[in-house]
């Protein structure tokens, strides 16, 4: 009767554990498509303000002449799209612009124009799972930043060893940069500017867990990391912010909105704390997510071309 009773105990443990797996493994795969998987564009979440100022940008873009680039993912056998505006006047300098989350190079628009206004070349990817690049899943900015490494050899191949190079991101584009900047790079990248930028995946990830569905960060930021693994080849976990920073040596200009509600503001100060290059700050006032430009055009603009300006000469 006794071995009777262990064998029910033992078997209902197993039933338990089974169960408690599935469970997990099935949330795991959702939070993966819920976060990794493109989704339709968030444009109908933004602000009418930005609305507004981007439709005009977008109009704008599309009448530029624009070259198109193709490169191969550093990590997979993917081909990557990029979007090439020369300046007006000839010049060596080129900003490369970092994208944000489930958008593409077209999102940018604003800041292309700003940035093609203040005289520089401007080259725009879509990241891997955006735009007309290939890929079924957003890397947010980790996988991304090999990828490019090698939109900035490309760079330096069609533009020569003389050619100036900036890096510009905002929100995710801004992690983006900032993961790039903890690798090796060419003398050629001078500077960087990040908005809106998270100190890591795993701390952004665990942010809208906490905010979205009221569920702490373990065990599924963990187990989805596994999952993302498995399906794509990288560990989100590893995409970490702060650490790259350590390893950067390059002035950086950071922005970010202090009533940001997405990226938590308190992430700039994790990441400027981080950097060891010359570091520069700009908490924005009553500014939410990735909205400096849009509220503080003017200054913005300034603030952006005095930091390029003195560290892309």
């Amino acid at each position: 009767m006794k071995k009777k009773s262990k064998r029910i105990i033992v078997g209902g443990l197993i039933i338990v554990c089974l169960l408690l797996a599935g469970t997990i493994t099935a949330a795991s795969a959702y939070f993966y498509y819920f976060a990794f998987e493109p989704q339709k564009p968030l444009n109908g979440k933004l602000p009418r303000k930005k609305q507004v100022r981007l439709a005009a940008d977008q109009r704008w873009l599309k009448n530029e002449s624009q070259q198109v680039w193709t490169e191969t993912a550093a990590t997979q056998k993917l081909k990557l799209k990029a979007f090439y505006l020369p300046a007006e006047h000839s010049s060596k300098q080129t900003i490369i612009v970092a994208h944000g989350y489930q958008e593409n190079h077209r999102l940018m628009a604003s800041y292309i124009r700003m940035l093609h206004n203040q005289g520089y070349n401007v080259l725009a990817p879509d990241d891997r799972g955006a735009g007309q690049s290939q890929g079924s899943y957003i890397g947010f900015g980790w996988p991304d930043r090999l990828d490019y490494l090698k939109w900035i050899e490309l760079l330096i191949k069609r533009q020569g060893q003389e050619v100036q190079i900036g890096l510009f991101g905002v929100s995710m584009g801004a992690a983006t940069v900032m993961m790039t900047s903890g690798e090796k790079l060419p003398r050629q990248v001078k500077a960087i500017i990040a908005d809106s930028g998270y100190s890591s995946i795993t701390a952004e990830l665990a942010y809208e867990l906490k905010a979205r569905f009221g569920l702490p960060k373990e065990p599924l930021i963990t187990t989805a990391g596994w999952y993302s693994l498995l399906k794509n080849g990288f560990n989100f976990n590893d995409g970490n912010t702060v650490r790259q920073l350590h390893k950067n040596q390059l002035p950086l200009f950071l922005i970010h909105g202090q009533a940001d509600k997405f990226v938590p503001t308190r992430m700039v100060y994790q990441n400027y704390t981080a950097t060891r290059g010359i570091r520069r700050l700009w908490v924005v006032p009553k500014t939410g997510h990735a909205m400096a430009y849009y509220n503080y055009p003017k200054e913005y603009t300034q603030k952006v071309e005095t930091f390029f300006k003195e560290y892309l000469k």
